[in-house]
């Protein structure tokens, strides 16, 4: 990671606290709410801040049990509290393995404002001390009805025999994620290997299966694709493009925060994925360093596809991480592709400034911080920068960027990204601010390692859930 300080051209600050001393590798991974993530691999499955973020805390390594508690109620201006229902407990990996058990919990629309947002350098020491399992806990829910979008892009076929696994990448609550070479053409690919058995008794069959689904329909150079997929008696097996540069997050908690034109080029990546999503009316719900890879040749790739859905309306699911819900989702309104465009305010925000825009340690309180949305700004934020956060993280949706009649063009237009060319970005025709390190194709090194004690694949024996899984 050194290398990244010293190509962006930041230091060591000696006042600060070291992050480069939790030495843990972010990898990458998270095979999530479906029990897998569905859209990295490595890391989060990929599976994929400043002070704040530097210690123990939202490392979402995706490849760690992350875990989650329930969410409460929201009391309401006269004190009451809406009943709670289902409470969902979604763990989630480093390696974006995650298992989710779903509910919903209705949040009420109205929040008391108790006391203003503390002073930024408050916010950044209380960070610190927050738990690693306070940040890593995610929300998450299933929906009743399964919504899978269509045209399906024809992806390879595949069987387990076709493959060499050369080490574990990322674990999680369903399984494990493997970098694997394809004996025939010597190609690298992320593997994610999902228990039949731990998906039904986690009753995630319907979230893997719509999640593979909507991954199937992807395809931009900007997200980790699919490959290809195939199952056996025991298990299913998801091939994703292999990402060896990591998380971005590792890289935003070694230097901190990252230089304006970096946290630029990124975001700009991230708009012309979403862009692509939404013109299949597929909102992603999970934005956040943990879950953007870096390529060999420097550009992001959105993993962990977990919270995605076919929403060619609203939806009212409560899922996502607690730091980027935008105030529709935490009020339990009708929701769109609107909250992806919050969650882009939230990351540059979190990429600029080295923690998020809104938080506590106390998730009842975070949501009423978000609901109130007083902004504090660092002394550095470039204006500009400022302008465009402020228009993305309004909680007024005939005013948020992105959302407006001119959609995400309002976006591309402002003067923060007037210096993107959009048209060779899109042909990935950019060069990017940072090169990461890597010896070869298959280099794991931006990776943590995983004892190798998982049991063997490809066991012969019934099929116990073959009725269960016959649509994946």
């Amino acid at each position: 990671m050194s290398s990244f300080l010293t190509k962006l051209g930041i230091g060591k600050d000696k006042n600060k606290d070291k992050i480069g001393n939790e030495s843990t590798k972010t990898g990458t991974i998270k095979v999530k709410s479906s029990g897998t993530s569905g859209s990295s691999h490595h890391h989060s499955h990929s599976s994929h801040n400043s002070k704040l973020f530097s210690s123990s805390e939202r490392k979402k390594n995706s490849l760690k049990e992350l875990k989650e508690i329930p969410i409460s109620p929201i009391p309401n201006s006269a004190g009451s509290t809406p009943t709670k229902k289902e409470v969902s407990n979604t763990k989630t990996t480093s390696s974006g393995l995650s298992s989710t058990k779903a509910t919903e919990t209705p949040l009420k629309t109205t929040v008391t404002a108790s006391k203003a947002p503390k002073d930024v350098e408050v916010i950044k020491e209380e960070r610190e001390e927050v738990k690693e399992t306070q940040k890593d806990k995610r929300i998450s829910t299933i929906n009743s009805t399964p919504s899978v979008p269509p045209s399906k892009i024809e992806k390879k076929k595949f069987k387990l025999d076709d493959f060499v696994i050369m080490q574990t990448l990322g674990t999680g609550s369903f399984g494990r994620v493997h970098l694997v070479k394809h004996k025939e053409t010597g190609k690298f690919y992320a593997m994610k290997v999902l228990v039949k058995r731990q998906i039904i008794e986690s009753k995630q069959v319907e979230h893997t299966i719509n999640e593979k689904k909507i991954l199937e329909t992807l395809d931009h150079p900007y997200m980790v694709n699919l490959i290809g997929s195939f199952k056996d008696n025991r298990n299913l097996y998801i091939v994703l493009e292999y990402v060896c540069g990591g998380e971005l997050f590792s890289y935003l908690r070694q230097c901190k925060r990252l230089p304006n034109h970096v946290a630029r080029f990124y975001a700009a990546e991230v708009v012309l994925a979403f862009e692509h999503l939404h013109s299949k009316d597929i909102i992603y719900r999970d934005l956040k360093p943990e879950n953007l890879l870096i390529d060999k040749n420097g550009n992001i790739k959105i993993t962990d596809f977990g919270f995605a859905k076919y929403v060619p309306d609203v939806t009212w699911t409560l899922c996502g991480t607690p730091d980027y819900l935008a105030p529709e989702i935490i009020q339990s309104k009708g929701y769109g592709k609107a909250v992806d465009w919050y969650a882009l305010g939230v990351l540059i925000y979190e990429m600029l400034a080295g923690f998020p825009p809104f938080y506590d340690e106390d998730q009842m309180r975070l949501y009423e911080r978000i609901l109130e949305g007083r902004l504090r700004w660092p002394s550095y934020f470039d204006p500009a920068a400022k302008d465009l956060i402020k228009r993305l993280l309004s909680p007024d949706l005939t005013k948020r960027y992105g959302n407006l009649k001119s959609g995400s063009a309002d976006i591309k237009k402002h003067k923060w990204f007037s210096e993107i060319d959009w048209k060779k970005l899109a042909e990935v025709k950019v060069k990017a601010p940072y090169i990461p390190p890597f010896t070869s194709e298959g280099d794991a090194s931006n990776f943590d390692s995983y004892p190798e004690d998982h049991d063997p694949y490809g066991l012969p024996g019934p099929d116990l859930y073959a009725e269960e899984f016959k649509n994946f």
